[in-house]
């Protein structure tokens, strides 16, 4: 792919380990691209930098990082998109702090679509799951691009949904564009790449390190036009992106569940405090005010059950929360293995699916 003529001096400026982001920003609003902050005086440097962070500047950038990254360039749907680039997404430059330089593989006509972020458990719930799924999948198809993070769990439903749907889905990951992190998502950032897109603030050769994923959650919920949660516990890192959406200015939905269950907690939370509570796609649609391209599918229509399965009584004693044998004995008077019998029929139809425990929840 051909890349712009000025990548290089980006390159070169982005690459200066110790410049912070913001003393990037900083220079090029004073010097007006990157060639002329490489060029600048050190008097002119320290009138809008530290000293300290001069150093670091004309000490320049790793010569061999520059160079892999020149290379990456000549690869199929490599491109990188700087604050200078007219792709550059709109709803990113209006944060506080956006990233000068971003890493991408994929379509770059997803970058001009208008946005939903998807986030939520990596342990997620098969109801969680199924949900975060078809939600992304008709909100897509409405229009939305899904971005989320391409972590197991949530994120994972979400992008598929995404790519099923006519808007594709894209992964802002945490690591370098070169590393597929979780390695279990490796078809998944495959067909993101060839069908949707994958985005990094860090350079190629990033490793997954701890404190880049709360980072890079800023540029999921930036991007996008509100932030949808689903299952989240207290303490989830979702609960990161959702503040960040608030800070943004961003719309922040989430869809609540059992009073029983941990992972309902952050999302419940977020309701309590103002959060749009989401039953269907429509109300994602009403909280954004976006008019679809076409009429999204109901998610509650497309994920009842059949009549065969409400045939099958044990479903009107299951509920929505886990429940372990005994309890459905006990409210169903039926004996164990009566129960394990309809159990296996509703397991084998998709509609409820087993948890750690010996416990059974109805996803459909």
């Amino acid at each position: 792919m051909n890349h712009p003529p000025d990548i290089e001096s980006w390159l070169n400026l982005c690459l200066i380990k110790g410049l912070g982001d913001e003393s990037i920003r900083r220079l090029l609003i004073a010097f007006g691209n990157p060639s002329n902050v490489l060029s600048a005086s050190t008097a002119a440097l320290e009138r809008v930098i530290k000293k300290p962070t001069v150093k670091n500047l004309l000490r320049g950038a790793d010569v061999e990082k520059i160079s892999t990254a020149l290379t990456w360039l000549e690869g199929s749907a490599n491109s990188i998109i700087t604050l200078a680039d007219s792709d550059y997404p709109s709803h990113l430059l209006n944060i506080p702090d956006p990233p000068p330089l971003l890493y991408f593989k994929g379509q770059r006509t997803l970058l001009s679509k208008p946005a939903l972020a998807v986030v939520g458990s990596r342990n997620a719930t098969p109801q969680g799951l199924s949900n975060a799924e078809a939600l992304s999948e008709a909100a897509s198809n409405a229009g939305l691009c899904i971005i989320s993070g391409m972590a197991l769990g949530v994120d994972t439903a979400a992008h598929q949904g995404g790519l099923r749907g006519t808007a594709a889905s894209i992964a802002v990951v945490g690591t370098g564009l070169d590393i597929v992190y979780p390695a279990r998502n490796h078809q998944l950032a495959h067909q993101l790449a060839r069908d949707g897109a994958l985005i990094s603030e860090f350079p190629l050769g990033t490793p997954a390190i701890g404190r880049n994923f709360p980072r890079r959650n800023r540029i999921i919920s930036g991007m996008s036009l509100g932030c949808l949660v689903i299952e989240a516990a207290l303490r989830s890192g979702s609960l990161i992106t959702a503040r960040q959406a608030l800070e943004q200015g961003r719309e922040v939905l989430a869809i609540p569940g059992s009073i029983h269950s941990p992972l309902s907690k952050g999302c419940h939370a977020l309701i309590k405090q103002g959060a749009k509570l989401v039953e269907n796609t429509q109300d994602i649609l009403d909280e954004l005010n976006f008019q679809p391209t076409i009429d999204p599918i109901d998610v509650t229509e497309k994920t009842r059950p059949q009549d065969s399965a409400k045939n099958n009584g044990l479903l009107e004693y299951l509920g929505y929360d886990a429940v372990d044998i005994n309890t459905l004995c006990d409210r169903s008077g039926l004996t164990a293995e009566a129960v394990s019998a309809m159990l296996l029929t509703l397991e084998l139809d998709g509609h409820i699916a087993t948890l750690p425990g010996g416990c059974y929840q109805r996803i459909q």
